[in-house]
């Protein structure tokens, strides 16, 4: 796994996510989910290609049991990519990195291409 992606929990999602001053792709995951384990490539690359511009974090559903309730997470993988703290996208289920990059474009808008 990339050193590129950061593992965050309850006690650290709001300041590492909500906080943060850059836009966040988080990964809701889980050990024993074989879609989650097939997108984790796709996002330690986008982690490397967005560096400076975007933070790619991952949040184990199963010992973050409240902050997967409070964003109704009910499949996984599910990513949601936070900019000021707000849900910006969603993306449910293994997709590509073309998939994943079209909304990250979306979603950050020109904090990609002014950066």
């Amino acid at each position: 796994m990339s050193d590129k992606v950061t593992h965050v929990g309850d006690a650290d999602f709001e300041t590492a996510v909500l906080q943060s001053d850059e836009p966040v792709l988080v990964d809701f995951w889980a050990e024993w989910c074989g879609p989650c384990k097939m997108i984790a490539p796709v996002l330690d690359e986008l982690a490397q290609t967005y560096e400076g511009k975007l933070k790619v974090v991952k949040l184990n559903v199963d010992e973050n049991r409240a902050t997967a309730i409070k964003y109704h997470v009910r499949n996984i993988p599910l990513l949601l990519l936070f900019k000021d703290g707000q849900v910006q996208a969603t993306q449910v289920g293994a997709v590509g990195k073309g998939q994943l990059t079209q909304m990250i474009e979306k979603g950050i808008g020109s904090a990609a291409s002014t950066a």
